[in-house]
């Protein structure tokens, strides 16, 4: 599969791009899971109480939020020497080096009084090295290849590999190193960053050299560059409905995807309710080769054959099945249960065991699909709204993607904090040493399945009016074509 435009104007990539340029986006979400463990860093550490350690991490999603706008207004003019997406990662993936070392090994040494406030700083600073570098894995879709047939391969890779550092991440963090220090400890967090920062730097090189071939003004919206205004941003945010309805689709699975991931509700769920924090690196362990081969099945046959909306809903009633009945499991049968080979106290697979890994396995393989396949979804909202209007303007769409998502999922930390303020844990999050009561067995669940119900049934609504199927995205690709060949003739 080579890297070509053909006379048709389409313009395909080779595989071993496609693969490499997703290292970019498993490099941010090595970052993403490292800082999941940062109220306890916070808490610990630092001092600070556990309501507003999680109120502002939401804070700081915010500004996550607010920032991305900006950040993606800069892409959009930027076209360099070292392309337009480039530059980006490397700033964005150092940033995130230096902020993240020197969170964990300088804030808690300074004075008491400050250094809540120097944080505060280098978390901000923090944020916009990850803005950086999150909005070229949208941006850069629509140059990597505009072929509708191979831009779901994407999705192949981006949930491969988000499937192998998922499995390891977890039992590296909780089934080695919480193991080892016995709590979040100072040595903990040093492990971490270690074991994040070294890997996703390696990984944004490889990304940056795979992408360098197309990160090319040829391969760019109409293939010359257009001047955008912030006036001509308003125009798109209004008129472009696919955009709009995907950010409402995945902006809800993401607080709920976001609120299921966090480290207090692993806390809950696996050390309380199944009673072994060992249990979620083997869980993770036991279903991701599974898990890679229905994503290439949804993303390689459903999405390539019947185009990337049939493949979101597939994913997305997939999963929604796969959580009532997870649901009904936990209350119905004894979590207590659970064992798996491997794992101390391992007594043979029982009822629970064999219901909670069989639906575990297909909600992680249909929430892979809905949820990997969003971010070539909106390389196809990008050629939309180059056909409709003729701007090229990626950064605001993975800016505005990103912005209206981290602003609702930002709420996930919020939701958990008071869900365990309000029963009782106002100074200290439950640890894998606390007492399971009924009120936290409900708050695991419902962090764990409820909401993500509640966004799954958002999500069927957003994408009855989303309207790039198939067939429309050959149409607009047809539109881009022609727009390109009256500009040549000009």
């Amino acid at each position: 599969m080579s890297s070509q435009t053909d006379t048709n104007g389409v313009h395909r990539a080779k595989l071993w791009q496609i693969a490499g340029f997703a290292f970019n986006n498993t490099a941010t979400n090595m970052y993403m899971f490292l800082m999941n463990f940062i109220t306890y860093y916070m808490t610990g550490a630092l001092g600070v109480g556990v309501v507003l350690a999680t109120s502002f991490v939401t804070v700081m999603r915010i500004w996550d939020g607010v920032s991305d706008p900006f950040v993606g207004y800069v892409l959009d003019k930027t076209n360099g020497r070292f392309g337009k997406n480039r530059p980006f990662m490397l700033i964005g993936n150092v940033v995130l080096m230096l902020a993240t070392f020197i969170m964990f090994h300088v804030c808690h040494n300074l004075p008491s009084g400050m250094r809540f406030a120097f944080f505060i700083v280098i978390y901000m600073i923090y944020v916009v090295g990850y803005t950086f570098q999150c909005v070229v894995t949208k941006s850069a879709q629509s140059c990597l290849t505009n072929d509708p047939k191979q831009r779901p391969l994407f999705t192949i890779f981006d949930g491969i590999f988000n499937t192998i550092i998922f499995t390891l991440l977890p039992m590296f963090f909780t089934g080695y190193l919480l193991k080892k220090h016995g709590d979040f400890t100072l040595q903990y967090f040093h492990e971490g960053w270690m074991g994040v920062a070294p890997i996703a730097f390696v990984l944004t090189c490889i990304a940056i050299f795979s992408i360098a071939a197309k990160d090319r003004e040829e391969y760019f919206g109409t293939g010359k560059q257009v001047k955008v205004s912030i006036k001509d941003y308003w125009e798109v945010l209004k008129g472009n409905r696919a955009i709009q309805m995907l950010v409402v689709s995945a902006g809800t699975d993401k607080l709920a995807l976001s609120t299921q991931g966090n480290v207090t509700v692993s806390v809950i769920v696996y050390a309380l309710i199944l009673g072994n924090s060992s249990l979620q690196g083997a869980v993770s362990a036991y279903t991701s080769i599974p898990t890679m081969l229905f994503l290439m099945f949804g993303a390689g046959v459903i999405a390539t054959k019947l185009g990337q909306k049939k493949a979101m809903m597939f994913g997305t009633y997939g999963s929604l099945v796969c959580c009532i009945l997870s649901v009904i499991l936990f209350y119905a049968a004894d979590p207590s249960t659970m064992s798996l080979p491997g794992v101390e106290g391992f007594h043979g697979f029982n009822f629970f065991t064999v219901a909670f890994l069989a639906l575990w396995l297909g909600f992680k393989g249909f929430s892979n699909i809905s949820g990997s396949i969003v971010i070539p979804m909106t390389a196809d909202c990008a050629d939309y709204e180059v056909a409709r209007s003729g701007k090229y303007v990626p950064g605001l769409m993975g800016t505005l993607f990103s912005f209206v998502d981290k602003m609702i999922s930002s709420l996930g930390s919020t939701i958990v904090g008071l869900m365990c303020a309000a029963i009782g844990f106002k100074d200290a999050l439950p640890g894998p040493n606390t007492p399971l009561t009924p009120e936290l067995k409900f708050v695991g669940v419902f962090c764990l399945y409820g909401l993500v119900i509640i966004g799954l049934v958002c999500n069927i609504i957003a994408m009855k009016f989303y309207p790039l199927t198939k067939e429309k995205m050959e149409e607009i690709q047809d539109e881009i074509t022609r727009i390109k060949a009256q500009g040549l003739a000009a």
